[in-house]
């Protein structure tokens, strides 16, 4: 399974051509793709028309969407970042946080375009799709 990022989402949505989001025209029929909670709420939040609303949220459940709340959840994300904290690399955004703790938990590789899931990849594994 591979999550798609906010980052992705929106360059692809306001049809931004690079390789991220040729990647995922690329592979939208051919792998299995999913988005978090907080990522649906991250994209629809910059949605400025109803109609465009809409027509987003209609296409985006179209995908697997996964929970990633919970206590359980919010420990690791806190464990995390304390982690990369004692290495010096700080993350900027706890949605962030949440987002690679839940790909490493399930085992998602993710498609983004964020430095702070760098962070993940390089000290705690987070498998990210490099196209």
């Amino acid at each position: 399974m591979v999550i798609i990022d906010t980052t992705v989402w929106i360059d692809y949505l306001r049809g931004v051509l690079n390789a991220h989001t040729e990647w995922l025209d690329r592979e939208l029929s051919r792998q299995r793709m999913g988005l978090t909670d907080l990522i649906v709420c991250e994209v629809l939040q910059g949605i400025r028309s109803d109609t465009a609303f809409a027509q987003v949220r209609l296409d985006l459940t179209r995908f697997e969407i996964f929970n990633t709340g919970g206590t359980d959840m919010a420990i690791a994300a806190a464990r995390n970042y304390r982690s990369l904290r004692k290495r010096g690399a700080t993350v900027r955004k706890t949605i962030d946080c949440l987002i690679a703790t839940f790909c490493l938990e399930a085992e998602h590789r993710l498609l983004h375009r964020d430095r702070d899931f760098d962070l993940f990849e390089q000290y705690l594994g987070l498998r990210v799709v490099h196209p």
